[in-house]
This record gives C-alpha cells, structure tokens and sequence, in this order.
C-alpha cells in the first residue's frame, strides 16, 4: 500500500511594500530656520574656540519672501514693491559686517587661527561636485566650524554638498522646456496683455523688475510691482509656472532622482536638527 500525504502549498507572498515617498520640500520658514540655526553652531563653536563671532540681524519672515519668477501676492507687493529696500538694507549690513571688521582687527597669528578655528583655513578639505548637464565641477573647502555646523545638521557634509550642487543646478536642463510649454506660454501672453492694460508693455516679469530698477523710484518699483501681482493673480501665471516647473522637474528622475531625494532627506534632518537649536522667524 502506497502512503499518500497531504501536501499544502505555500503561502502566497506578501504583497510588496508600497516606496516611500519622497520627502516634501520645506517651506521658506523651515529653509529659513536652518540657515538661521547654522548661524548660531558657528557661533558657539567660534567662542569655545576664544574667538566673537556675530550672526546675521534676522529678518521677519515676511521680509524673507523668495524671489519667484513671478509675485502674485498684491498686498507684499504694495507694502515692499520688488523688496529693493530689503536688498539695499541686506547690502548695507554686508558692507559693515562686523566678523570682517573683527577680523582684520585681530595679529596676523590670530588672524591665521581664527580662520582656521572658523572654515579649516589652508588645512581646510577640498570638496568637488559635477554640475548637471556637463563637464563643470564646482568646489568648496571644509573644515572648521563650519564643518562642524554641517554635519551636526546634515550628518554628511560631503554628501550634502553634491547633492546640493545637484540639484540647485538642475535648472538649465528644463528651464527652455518651461519657456515653450503652451499651458505656460498661454499665461504669460494674457499677463502681458493684463500688463499692457494696467499701462505697463512688459513681455514677461523679468522685463517689468529690470525696468524699474534702472529707475531708483520706489513709488514707480511699487506701481509696477502691483500690477504685476494682480495680472499673476488673475491670469494664473504663478500658479502655472510653479506647475510647470514641479512637472518638468520630475520628469528628470530617471536620471536624478537619487540626489533630488537624498537632497530633500537631508534637508528634512536639517530642519529638525534646527528646530533644537533655534527659533523660527516670525
């Protein structure tokens, strides 16, 4: 007699987990609160090191508005025109920067330490990323403070620089795509014609901001600065072009989508990093 057994068939496999999502970009806020935090772990690391060491005056987070290709915000535009008196205020500040004055005020010994201490000095590391799109490299030395500052931040400095020369450096590949989609063409064309309405005959918002900074007339910056945020808002052109440029961007990720993600996780460990160390602006 032939014994039979009972066979049972494998379980099927769990199904595979979904990919992560990539991490959202952060807000001006969060990008803000980093750049303010790497500030202050300088500054710390340059007065256990004996040295003073000054942050930034921080300003309001309303001052803090990015520079888009376009303004649809009306009531930034009446109160700060294209913010040329912010930039003005930042150059002044730069031009008297007191680490510089402190500085050269210091013997040629200290001087040699403090920059050093400060970035790593002639000992500081050489660092190389490639630029996207072709044979340029870009470099930095590292080492010091800020070092240091980095990689309590972002964990790897080195990473982080090639990542981050990647990807803010990604624009030029899609830029000319952008500028002959029809969807944002269509805007452009019914922003100027709002524009030529209001009296202003600018093709695009380049030409509008480079006209009145020739003038020097705030009045005449706010006026235009104006109409411009109201025809981005009523023909939607912000809102296009940001669509535009998040679509054209991701249909690069075949090819660098490995960095635009690395770039972002390490952004977001920098932002919480920071949000330790320092206050936001408000």
């Amino acid at each position: 007699m032939l014994a039979t057994g009972a066979c049972t068939a494998p379980a099927p496999a769990p199904p595979a987990a979904p990919p992560a999502a990539p991490a959202r970009e952060l807000t001006q806020a969060e990008r803000l609160r980093v750049s303010d935090a790497t500030e202050v772990l300088l500054q710390r690391c340059m007065r256990r090191a004996g040295f003073s060491y000054w942050t930034s005056p921080r300003l309001s987070l309303e001052e803090s508005r990015p520079s888009d290709y376009v303004n649809d915000d009306v009531e930034w535009a009446r109160k700060h025109g294209y913010g040329s008196r912010i930039q003005a205020a930042a150059d002044r500040y730069r031009r008297t920067n007191p680490n510089g004055a402190y500085r050269e005020g210091l013997s040629p010994e200290r001087r040699r330490s403090y920059d050093e201490v400060l970035d790593g000095g002639r000992r500081a590391r050489l660092l190389t990323a490639r630029i996207p799109g072709g044979t340029a490299s870009v470099h930095k030395r590292l080492g010091g403070c800020s070092e240091s500052a980095e990689r309590e931040l972002y964990g790897d400095p080195d990473a982080w620089f090639r990542a981050d020369k990647t990807v803010t450096n990604l624009q030029p590949l899609y830029v000319s795509r952008i500028l002959r989609d029809e969807r944002f063409t269509t805007a452009l064309a019914a922003w100027a014609r709002c524009m030529e309405r209001a009296g202003f005959g600018y093709a695009d918002p380049s030409a509008a901001r480079e006209a009145t900074a020739r003038t020097a007339d705030f009045a005449a910056e706010t006026r235009t600065a104006v109409a411009e945020a109201r025809c981005a808002r009523e023909t939607s052109l912000a809102a296009v072009a940001r669509e535009r440029q998040s679509h054209y961007l991701d249909s690069l990720r075949g090819t660098y989508g490995g960095e635009l993600d690395a770039h972002r996780r390490m952004e977001r460990r920098a932002s919480e990093r920071a949000a330790g160390i320092t206050g936001p602006r408000t």
